[in-house]
């Protein structure tokens, strides 16, 4: 059964770089061995990811790159896909953008902003997801 996972976003460390918790979320998905996504909510925000990811402290390298710009994406454990690529999604998805994500995955993973008047999207979203039958879980972080 697919299921989404909800992380709000509460400490002081994730509201002043909320993009620190993303990266954090890859180096778990990484560590388990599963292809991500990482669908990213602009260009800039994919060119963010990339930077962060490659900053993650000496013992975390994570294989990863955006969609698009290279041939052998395939092999990259973490994808980063801008709004206007068009990228197969892989069984763990972290969605960036303001859409639910169709049906293609086993897991997804939605980021919370602190800020209350972000969350009214999220809260829908997690009524689209709970209407499909998806397993749905809350962490605070």
């Amino acid at each position: 059964m697919a299921r989404a996972d909800f992380y709000l976003i509460q400490s002081p460390r994730f509201k002043e770089e909320p993009l620190r918790l993303v990266c954090e979320l890859a180096r778990k998905a990484h560590a388990a061995n599963l292809p991500t996504l990482i669908l990213a909510r602009s260009a800039e925000q994919a060119e963010q990811l990339d930077d962060l990811l490659w900053d993650m402290g000496e013992d975390a390298y994570i294989p990863h790159q955006i969609a698009g710009l290279d041939e052998d994406e395939d092999e990259a454990e973490v994808l980063i896909a801008a709004p206007d690529s068009d990228t197969a999604l892989r069984p763990l998805v972290i969605n960036l953008r303001d859409a639910a994500v169709a049906d293609g995955f086993e897991r997804v993973l939605e980021v919370v902003p602190a800020d209350d008047s972000a969350r009214g999207p999220l809260r829908e979203r997690w009524k689209q997801y709970q209407a499909r039958g998806l397993q749905l879980n809350k962490h605070d972080m």
